[in-house]
């Protein structure tokens, strides 16, 4: 095995180690206790024959994986459940209804599981328990319209937000007014129900109002703060005509707002964090050590355009080859979060596979270096690898093959480029979602 290869094997056993630490059954048991009738969850601790029922409601790309670890630890007390989540995401449950539904884009599967979701947590009174699980893509498998709007305003809408660049917190501002769930407004479905809301963190930070868009946290957004993102981003006249009508009747206050932080419906609910991106970033270290290589972690807070930020890495690359800082060779520089493109061309990618194309291009000609970044939940904006893997000979064995790396970058085509290369990174489906992982690994004399 030639050295490169050897960079390239090691990269991929190192994201592999990163998404298991994010397993789902794994994350709900560390956090999560059942001895005999208690039940303990972060401090907090429930006597589960003071409940009549218990349901299990929620939504994401890990929401099979986690509804399976909560009834095993639930058993015989489980009443029933729904979960929606995206395609091919599942895992074995015998209770809970797993229903597959649209992302990042919804659909009509995605708004029939938010109704019949919503329904179950509505049926939930003082004398029930329901368990909410949350992680990453929740926002878009449950679209459950506000009233005048449609799934196809909703689905516009989204399409419209993605292409700007606006961030996720921006994209999830609007989808709490647009919707009948998020912002705390499943909370105040299951009210006067006991709430527990279960967490894989998709976000950076873990800021709970922005995970899923927080259908069980208090909303501090507000409308006004949904017409300064249509500003901002000009969106005005690209917007369907009855979401720009909805916003502008709430920011005027003739639409009722999201549940608040201080809204006393909140005193029953419980909300935890189960698994982040630090667990992927910190089990990625581990891995880069056992493998023989110093890790450096540079951040769980990577944010910002991809090209962009794609270039920082391919610098620190080269830092690292001509001066042994910021880490000696054989090195691994690893980075979480979630970077953002600005779509300017009609090719196929996603964020992860633009980023590694960007980072070839400056990496070109280096030797001992490759650069791997991928999501952990398996999918790279709408295709079917989790991201790409290129080093310092990828640009010059693409031109052999007569292929132009900056054209497939500009027409944001990162997936045909990689596929022709055969250095996409193919996953499948991972059930657990806490962004993406980036690695820089950078081999010894």
């Amino acid at each position: 095995m030639t050295a490169t290869a050897r960079l390239r094997e090691d990269a991929r056993a190192i994201f592999t180690a990163a998404v298991r630490a994010a397993d789902p059954e794994e994350a709900i048991n560390r956090y999560v206790e059942r001895d005999g009738s208690r039940l303990v969850c972060g401090g907090h601790e429930w006597n589960l024959e003071n409940f009549d029922n218990i349901f299990v409601i929620g939504g994401g790309k890990a929401g099979a994986a986690m509804a399976g670890a909560m009834e095993k630890l639930l058993a015989d007390r489980l009443t029933a459940g729904v979960v929606v989540v995206k395609y091919g995401h599942l895992a074995p449950v015998r209770t809970v209804a797993v229903i597959e539904a649209g992302h990042p884009v919804p659909d009509a599967a995605g708004v029939e599981g938010a109704r019949r979701m919503a329904e179950l947590a509505s049926r939930a009174g003082e004398r029930d328990l329901v368990i909410c699980l949350i992680s990453g893509g929740g926002s878009a498998l449950l679209p459950l319209p506000a009233a005048g709007i449609t799934l196809a305003d909703k689905q516009e809408t989204t399409a419209r937000l993605l292409e700007c660049g606006a961030d996720i917190t921006e994209i999830n501002t609007i989808r709490k007014h647009l919707s009948q769930l998020k912002g705390g407004q499943l909370a105040r479905l299951a009210a006067p129900a006991t709430l527990l809301t279960l967490v894989l963190s998709d976000v950076i930070g873990d800021p709970l109002t922005s995970i899923a868009s927080g259908p069980t946290v208090g909303d501090p957004t507000t409308f006004s703060d949904c017409r300064a993102i249509v500003e901002k981003y000009r969106l005005a006249d690209r917007l369907p005509p009855a979401v720009y009508e909805h916003i502008e009747a709430g920011a005027a206050g003739r639409r009722p707002e999201t549940p608040k932080p201080d809204d006393p419906l909140f005193a029953r609910v419980v909300n935890r964090i189960v698994a982040s991106s630090r667990q992927a970033v910190d089990a990625a270290a581990a891995a880069a050590r056992e493998h023989g290589y110093q890790p450096l972690i540079l951040s769980t807070f990577i944010e910002g355009e991809t090209r962009e930020i794609a270039r920082m890495h391919a610098a620190i690359a080269r830092e690292a080859t001509v001066s042994g800082n910021p880490a000696a060779p054989p090195a691994c520089i690893i980075s979480g979060g979630e970077t953002t493109v600005t779509i300017r061309g009609k090719g196929k990618g996603g964020r992860n596979q633009e980023f590694v194309l960007a980072a070839a291009l400056d990496i070109a000609g280096l030797p001992r270096v490759a650069v791997l970044s991928g999501g952990t939940d398996g999918t790279d904006g709408p295709t079917n690898a989790a991201g790409a893997i290129a080093d310092g000979d990828t640009v010059s064995r693409a031109r052999q093959l007569g292929l132009k790396p900056e054209d497939f970058l500009a027409a944001n085509d990162a997936y045909h480029f990689f596929a022709k290369l055969d250095d996409l990174l193919i996953t499948g489906p991972t059930n657990t979602n806490v962004m993406d992982v980036r690695l820089v690994v950078v081999g010894g004399t």
